[in-house]
């Protein structure tokens, strides 16, 4: 994500939307702006989300303020857990969901290299099934299997195809 993220940031038709997470600012991985489990209760139940959701532990949340985004006919990129799709669907207008894959093997030497979860945890995370449902939004996919440069030059060309 970071590769698009610098690949569109001169055009301003393009915007990525920056999650709050209930994991600290030190644990490594995305940029996300952090809080505590009751500061996100409190901000949950203040509407501050436009979505929000839970996943391995922690809470996600999207910020209102994307909705005056896509308002204003700005494209915006997020990172949501496919369960949360269908709540997508009912949220925006126009929708299209990338599904990024990658084999097991790929998944768990990633997972593993972040360094935030335990190999029992990993094992854990990619045993469970998470069905992807998409019912009115577009569905693309996009196979991680090969050198992220070029997986992140192919998620570029689609959001670009897609604003379009």
């Amino acid at each position: 994500m970071d590769a698009a993220r610098a690949a569109l940031a001169h055009e301003p038709r393009f915007g990525f939307v920056t999650r709050v997470i209930t994991r600290p600012r030190e644990a490594g991985g995305e940029v996300h702006f952090p809080m505590t489990e009751t500061e996100f209760a409190e901000a949950r139940a203040a509407g501050v989300f436009a979505l929000h959701w839970q996943a391995h532990g922690l809470d996600y949340g999207i910020p209102a303020g994307v909705l005056d985004e896509v308002a204003a006919g700005r494209v915006m990129i997020v990172n949501l857990s496919r369960r949360e799709i269908p709540m997508a669907e009912q949220v925006f207008d126009r929708l299209t969901v990338i599904e990024i894959t990658a084999p097991p093997a790929v998944l768990a030497q990633r997972l593993a290299a972040r360094g935030r979860e335990s190999a029992a945890e990993i094992e854990a995370r990619l045993a469970r099934e998470a069905p992807l449902v998409v019912t009115r939004a577009r569905h693309l996919r996009l196979a991680n299997d090969r050198p992220l440069a070029e997986v992140a030059e192919a998620f570029i060309a689609l959001i670009r195809a897609q604003a379009d």
